[in-house]
Parts: C-alpha cells; structure tokens; sequence
C-alpha cells in the first residue's frame, strides 16, 4: 500500500491551537526520526515505519499516527540519497517525494515521539528545550524499552492508536533509568553516508529489528510471518 506523504505540510490548527494535518484525524501523534543530514538513516527509518504501520493497521492514515524526520544539519530540500531508496525498495517502502529537512524547533514542539540515530542526536534535541527530553529516545534505546512493557498494561487497539501510542511513550518514559544499555555503542545506528549498498543494507536490517517490536507495540498487530 502506498501511503500519503504525511506531516510535510501542516494545516489549520484545533480547538486547542494545534497544528492539523489536512485529512487527518483531529486526534494525532506525531513521530519524528532525526539524524544528521536527513538524507540517509531518518529517511529510511521514516519510510519504514510508515510502510509497517500501513501494513498493520491497513489504513493509509494510520489511525491518526503522522511519521516525519529531519537531520540536525540537515540538507534542507536534498533527495535522500540513491542507497537509502534501494534500501527503502528491499523493503517494498516508498522512497517517492522525500526532501530533507533541517531540524527546526517546530518539529520537536510538535513531535509527540522524537527517535534518534544516535546518543548525540538524542542530546541535541533536548538541548532546543520544548521538554523534549521525556518524549526523546535514541531508536534502539527506545526498542529495548518498548520490548520490556507488558502490553497488556497499554490501551487496547480499539480505543485507538492515538491512545495507545501516548502510553506507550510514557511507560517507556518511566523504564529508562533502569534499563541501561549494555554498551554505549548498543544505542547508536551508524551513517552511511558515502558507504557501499552492501553497508547501507545492513543499516536498514538494523533499522528493520528496531523498528519491528516497536510498530507492534504501537499498534498491538505482530509483523505478518
């Protein structure tokens, strides 16, 4: 299923001034993917994700879930580049109308959820402030926090995954300080920039394992087998 290019531009807002996404549900969660340039890992992680919530949930929109991505030195208006697509199209992701982005301080104020690369990005976004720091992870710091929350103890999928996401952020929120990484390298996603495909392809399998148990957590429907 080919999914719209969702949280690019932004509408009117709510009731309670905030921004809404044109064809959007009203009640909306946003994830962010940042990494550097916005041209390799974040795009991928980007497009991946959308490609496993649509394949879920089966619904283009998501259930009111919007996924973007910027770099903290983004190349603003920059395709991502060819490797990250092939990438993208081993996974049967669309790589179409993608443009990089810097990372602005209106994304992290709107972002419900922010996924990092790396330690370093994560410590950029929560130095802009907007009280980022309990809604921002690395990627991989994220997934090993997700994999240790019953998810019995999330909203059901009927209540929707609006709900169910916000929880989610906040149980992981909760876990932080007592699951540690076991190394400081297990929470970093390498960039490839300017590496082979052999080497890009190993960062999307590593994307594909974190992201995995995170989307079925999100939205409570294991990857089809």
């Amino acid at each position: 299923m080919t999914a719209p290019d969702a949280g690019r531009g932004i509408g009117d807002g709510d009731e309670t001034g905030s921004p809404v996404q044109p064809g959007l549900p009203r009640d909306t969660f946003r994830i962010l993917h940042v990494s550097t340039g916005n041209v390799c890992r974040s795009p991928i992680t980007e497009r991946l994700t959308r490609h496993f919530l649509a394949d879920r949930l089966g619904d283009p929109l998501w259930g009111g879930l919007i996924v973007e991505s910027a770099g903290t030195w983004g190349h603003e208006g920059a395709p991502m580049e060819a490797n990250a697509e092939t990438v993208l199209a081993d996974f049967g992701a669309d790589a179409s109308g993608f443009v990089g982005r810097e990372l602005l301080d209106e994304h992290v104020i709107r972002a419900d959820l922010v996924l990092t690369a790396t330690r370093d990005h994560r410590a950029q976004v929560i130095s802009m402030g907007h009280s980022a720091g309990l809604r921002t992870f690395t990627l991989k710091e994220f997934t090993r926090l997700v994999k240790a929350i019953d998810p019995a103890t999330l909203p059901p999928l009927e209540d929707g995954v609006v709900a169910r996401a916000r929880a989610l952020v906040r149980a992981a929120a909760a876990l932080r300080g007592w699951l540690l990484a076991p190394t400081a390298e297990a929470d970093e996603v390498y960039d490839p920039y300017g590496a082979p495909l052999t080497f890009f392809r190993s960062i999307g399998d590593e994307i594909h394992q974190a992201l995995d148990p995170v989307v079925t957590a999100l939205t409570g429907v294991p990857a089809r087998t």
